[in-house]
């Protein structure tokens, strides 16, 4: 089954200045990146179908990163090449591989779907939101509200990750939880930060968070919670899976890389009604593995492993 992943693609300029910040730091490398492209590209390197939908500028940037997603064998046939140049986000970093972030927003918020295109593009797939920038408005709002309002009603499994930045978002939080409460509402799966699931929810405790967010009518809740490993919820029953351990150089991509492993493993087992039942800890254990192997590298998508990869690597369980 194929994975449909929309939101932006974007250009990472991350700064090599460690502990210097985005105001300090003078050197900066080029970077592929923007969370849907980076879990379309993660469902791909491991082996799974991926389609990514979005918008670049018809410029140098937009080429490149067309290119990125071609050579990890996404298909981009619903990209759309704009005369809007293309999105930029600047990142430093820090000595545990923690990021600031500032974005300069272009292309990606023109992205525009017809009805008809939406069709085709939903027909046998499960959905992926995860766009950082999809709910602050405009055509890809525009895009994103009617894309998860047809495929829930179609009947698509969806994915939901509210990819909270406090960039975008540190004037208009309000809005940002509002946004985020109607996609809750038709998502079957969400994945959050356990700063995003207080945030959201408005507890601090992580069982009333996950129960507030099955109120909506979630089935299965991630809580990723970094070197203390993963929160599952679903079917009445909570549990963690431990984190592995890891010598962290670039944490970004480390959710995308996460989630994009689970709708890989979600996208080749073909019973659905499983997906809620016993294998989901094993599906974290992998999606873990997954992400420890981005975060020791620089770079979201260029970190990415191959299935092959991962199952080479031995790895240790955080105690």
């Amino acid at each position: 089954m194929k994975v449909v992943c929309i939101g932006e693609v974007l250009i990472d300029f991350v700064c090599t200045d460690v502990n210097k910040g985005l105001n300090l730091g003078c050197n900066f490398i080029k970077k592929a990146g923007g969370a849907p492209a980076n879990v379309s590209a993660c469902i791909a390197q491991l082996g799974g179908h991926s389609e990514f939908v979005g918008a670049v500028g018809n410029d140098p940037f937009g080429h490149y990163l067309l290119d990125r997603l071609n050579e990890y064998q996404v298909k981009t046939d619903y990209v759309q090449q704009l005369s809007t140049p293309t999105t930029l986000a600047f990142v430093s970093l820090a000595d545990d591989g923690e990021r600031e972030f500032t974005f300069n927003r272009g292309a990606d918020e023109q992205l525009t779907l017809t009805d008809n295109r939406l069709n085709s593009l939903l027909d046998d797939a499960i959905v992926h939101f995860g766009s950082a920038t999809a709910l602050l408005g405009g055509n890809l709002y525009d895009s994103y509200l009617a894309s998860v309002k047809l495929a829930f009603e179609q009947g698509n499994l969806i994915v939901f990750d509210p990819n909270y930045r406090i960039d975008l978002w540190q004037n208009n939080i309000e809005q940002f939880k509002q946004r985020t409460s109607e996609f809750f509402k038709m998502s079957d799966v969400v994945k959050v930060s356990e700063e995003e699931l207080e945030l959201l929810t408005d507890c601090s405790n992580f069982r009333d968070g996950c129960h507030r967010l099955h109120q909506l009518g979630v089935k299965l809740v991630f809580v990723t919670m970094g070197k203390d490993g993963c929160l599952v919820s679903h079917n009445g029953e909570q549990y963690v899976v431990p984190a592995y351990e890891i010598e962290a150089i670039d944490t970004t991509g480390a959710g995308d890389s996460f989630i994009g492993a689970i709708l890989y493993q979600m996208s080749v087992n073909s019973d659905i009604d499983a997906l809620f039942k016993d294998q989901m800890a094993d599906f974290v254990a992998f999606a873990q593995k997954v992400s420890s192997k981005v975060c020791t590298k620089i770079g979201a998508m260029s970190a990415l492993p191959t299935l092959a990869e991962v199952n080479a690597t031995r790895y240790t369980v955080r105690q």
